[in-house]
């Protein structure tokens, strides 16, 4: 006889939001987390009184009021906003694109100016075959070179030609001096970091931390009536139809004096320049330290022995998770959430608003 009702594989904003939530209905819930720590990729740490994002930076942002007074009641957040700016051969530019980028780049300082140039500059297309053609369609040659394109090969490690176009719909391009990236109702940082709010969503829940499921599966699929996995979806099955593509990346971080570079986040687009960002993360909450606390953000090859941090959402890929999402929906006592289990790039407003609604459906 199962002794929980589900067992939660994997302690990120998936598998914490779903665990405290049943467990908020009455269910016995137990959480296994393979790493020492939870919280998933959003786990910070304190060095030198600085809450570091330890796996690069996470800004909460939604505009779902249901999934931001859920997330309020384990944290109070700042009103951090989310304004990168971009290095690229020494100069820096404001980013999102926005009138002052253009402004930057042109001296142009309307909005019908801005529209006239980039009316100019665009090459037209209304159905792109892929990422550069997308691309260039919205923001010509010019931009594309200076911000997409040698960050993109980083990232990606692929050519923009060999990407599908929908892999950054998200782009704004503002014709008003709006720098904000995220346009939406509520943004912010979890004051005292994010541990903190993984803590207070997991008080009095059993978690199991150096736990990996796949040492002993047949065990801990017997102890409960439910599965609810939130790792990768072909390492699940055994990599049966083939493995899926992920990104990898490597942080160095070094503890420094005074202050770096005046920003929580500086993108560097050039392909030469092996990085593709650099945090400074007292930035996130405004702190006034001696010290500051700086991380290099490298782009990798993913190895299994590593943390898959972005799925690649090619053709290829997407084949293959449609046949590994549908062998998963012929069992029954198989949930699945979070980005590597559903291989989607989502934001973790949408991953607490997926966990929510699956916990309600559930909930009856």
């Amino acid at each position: 006889m199962p002794y929980y009702d589900f067992l939660i594989v994997g302690c990120g904003t998936f598998g914490a939001t779903f665990a405290q939530r049943m467990a908020e209905c009455g269910k016995k819930v137990l959480v296994i987390e393979k790493r020492a720590h939870i919280g998933g990729n959003c786990y910070t740490e304190n060095i030198e009184g600085i809450n570091v994002h330890k796996y690069g930076p996470h800004i909460f942002y939604t505009s779902d009021k249901d999934v931001w007074r859920y997330i309020n009641r384990f944290a109070q957040f700042n009103h951090f906003v989310n304004k990168p700016k971009v290095k690229y051969k020494n100069k820096i530019y404001s980013f999102p694109i926005n009138l002052m980028t253009l402004y930057q780049l042109w001296g142009i300082m309307t909005p019908s100016e801005a529209k006239q140039k980039l009316e100019k500059v665009t090459v037209p297309n209304n159905s792109p075959n892929n990422l550069k053609e997308h691309l260039l369609a919205l923001v010509g040659q010019e931009i594309y070179e200076i911000f997409f394109e040698g960050y993109t090969k980083k990232q990606w490690n692929k050519d923009p030609k060999e990407l599908p176009a929908d892999i950054i719909q998200r782009l704004p391009i503002r014709l008003t001096f709006d720098d904000n990236y995220y346009r939406v109702e509520y943004q912010g940082i979890p004051i005292g970091g994010y541990t903190k709010m993984f803590e207070r969503m997991l008080d009095k829940i059993e978690v199991r931390l150096n736990t990996d499921y796949f040492d002993d599966r047949n065990r801990w699929d017997s102890i409960a009536e439910t599965v609810v996995y939130t790792g990768k979806i072909d390492e699940y099955f055994d990599y049966r139809f083939g493995e899926l593509e992920y990104r990898g990346l490597h942080f160095e971080t070094k503890v420094m004096i005074g202050d770096f570079q005046g920003n929580a986040v500086i993108n560097y687009t050039e392909y030469e320049v092996p990085f593709t960002r650099i945090t400074e993360h007292k930035h996130f909450e405004f702190l006034n330290t001696e010290k500051t606390v700086v991380t290099w953000e490298y782009p990798e090859d993913y190895e299994k022995n590593k943390i898959p941090y972005y799925p690649i959402n090619n053709e290829r890929n997407n084949r293959l998770y449609a046949l590994y999402k549908a062998k998963a929906e012929k069992q029954p006592n198989l949930l699945l959430g979070g980005r590597l289990a559903t291989y989607a790039y989502l934001e973790m407003g949408q991953t607490i608003s997926s966990a929510l609604r699956m916990c309600e459906s559930l909930a009856g």
